[in-house]
């Protein structure tokens, strides 16, 4: 498939995250991309050079994946600032951190180690073999279809047992999750685009720690998450009373110790109210209050959310933030979790066989980027345009169209766009037109 086949927004997107890259062999980043698109059945790098025609000097393609991956960083904040442009946003940012882990095979692939398995399966296996992988999304929210999670940039978590499989001249050096996860946000506060904006970051309750908490606040940023059921929160500071007179610095946190399952039990102090969250209005039971916590190093606004059969809390560090706010924040982050979805069953992230480190990582960005560059590419378009779900009665109508249809979209339309090239004369043919839809339906 010729790139130029691809619509202008689209090709014009790819050249502006090219542009960091050494003229030689920046070209490349259009055709793999391409391939990427239109590659069947196993997503391998083998299967992205079929699909984009390459059949001479396809060894160059391997050693560009490898150097791309050393340069991911340059681009990937590229992206962030075009994202930003092109979806809503207004006064506050809200991004998301997560990791993720994608399946490998073979002893001889670099970074990849044991792993815990979120996601067990029927089968029950806690443990898988593979990389994860540590992910930066910017959290837009569309008009019709809600939240949507558009990742940015992933670091490649290694344990440190596996350090030794990695050959020494990678020079590749330790970090922990939330070392990443601080390397992450660094990176993104650094973008021009955000510059005098709020920026909110929602993560897991696993990045709820000290290491993390510490330089996110330093940069300025709001942090949202899930707090532990025994977390040890205390009271806030009593104010000096008038003409009392202390020495030392003013305290931080009061003497009193809040314990979580005592607040949660106790039947007065809750409250009712509807918010907005997965898309639709929500009525929730909740308790809020604020309380010091020492990983924080200071004031962080609770809020407990009664469940069914028990309850879960939350916290921000910005104190003045809602309950409305720091709920449709924890919401917007399960959008994620729907893009690691489609990242590996839609762009079969992971698939790649490739065994290079960085190999590895210039794979993972490039089906990282092409979720986001296909979500920018259909922000606009209706749903009309997305999805035709006419051959499908089985179906229904009224679904919203997901990330597979606006792959399809875009094969179609590229696929149309080389039929237009015949001659006219074919091109009037009745025979011929059906013929072309037919196979445009099974190809797209």
């Amino acid at each position: 498939m010729d790139p130029a086949l691809l619509p202008v927004e689209l090709a014009a997107w790819i050249a502006r995250l090219a542009s960091p890259l050494h003229a030689r062999s920046s070209w490349r980043l259009s055709l793999l991309w391409t391939g990427l698109l239109f590659a069947r059945e196993r997503r391998t790098v083998a299967s992205w050079l079929r699909a984009a025609g390459i059949k001479v000097g396809w060894r160059s393609y391997y050693y560009f994946l490898h150097s791309f991956g050393r340069k991911v960083a340059f681009p990937a904040w590229r992206l962030l600032d075009l994202a930003i442009q092109l979806t809503p946003s207004g006064p506050r940012v809200l991004l998301a951190l997560d990791d993720t882990p994608t399946k490998r095979f073979g002893p001889k692939v670099e970074g990849a180690g044991v792993h815990h398995n979120p996601t067990p399966g029927p089968a029950g296996e806690a443990f898988l073999y593979g990389h994860v992988w540590v992910t930066l999304a910017l959290v837009a929210h569309h008009p019709l279809w809600g939240a949507v999670a558009l990742p940015v940039q992933a670091l490649l978590y290694v344990r440190q047992v596996s350090l030794a499989l990695i050959p020494p001249w990678c020079q590749w050096q330790f970090k922990t999750k939330l070392e990443l996860a601080v390397e992450l946000v660094k990176g993104a506060v650094s973008s021009s685009c955000l510059a005098g904006k709020t920026v909110w970051v929602v993560a897991d309750g696993a990045y709820a720690k000290r290491p993390f908490l510490k330089p996110a606040m330093a940069l300025g940023l709001v942090v949202v998450s899930r707090l532990r059921k025994d977390a040890a929160l205390w009271s806030l500071p009593q104010p000096p009373a008038p003409g009392e007179k202390r020495r030392g610095r003013p305290p931080k946190y009061g003497k009193q110790r809040i314990h979580l399952a005592g607040r949660a039990a106790h039947p007065y102090g809750w409250s009712t109210g509807v918010f907005t969250l997965y898309g639709a209005p929500v009525t929730k039971t909740y308790k809020t209050f604020l309380a010091a916590y020492k990983p924080v190093g200071g004031v962080i606004r609770v809020v407990l959310v009664k469940e069914e059969n028990s309850w879960v809390a939350f916290f921000c560090t910005q104190a003045e933030a809602s309950v409305a706010e720091v709920l449709e924040a924890v919401a917007d982050r399960a959008s994620l979790e729907q893009t690691y979805h489609d990242l590996k069953e839609v762009h079969g992230a992971g698939q790649q066989q490739v065994r290079s480190i960085w190999s590895n990582i210039g794979a993972f960005h490039l089906t990282l980027w092409s979720y986001t560059l296909l979500e920018l590419w259909a922000w606009d378009k209706k749903k009309e345009e997305i999805c035709d779900r006419s051959n499908s009665p089985w179906d229904d109508a009224e679904r919203r169209p997901s990330h597979a249809d606006r792959l399809r979209t875009l094969r179609r339309e590229a696929l149309e766009q080389e039929f237009s090239r015949l001659p006219p004369i074919w091109r009037r043919k009745r025979k011929i037109r059906r013929l072309m839809e037919h196979l445009l339906d099974l190809a797209a």
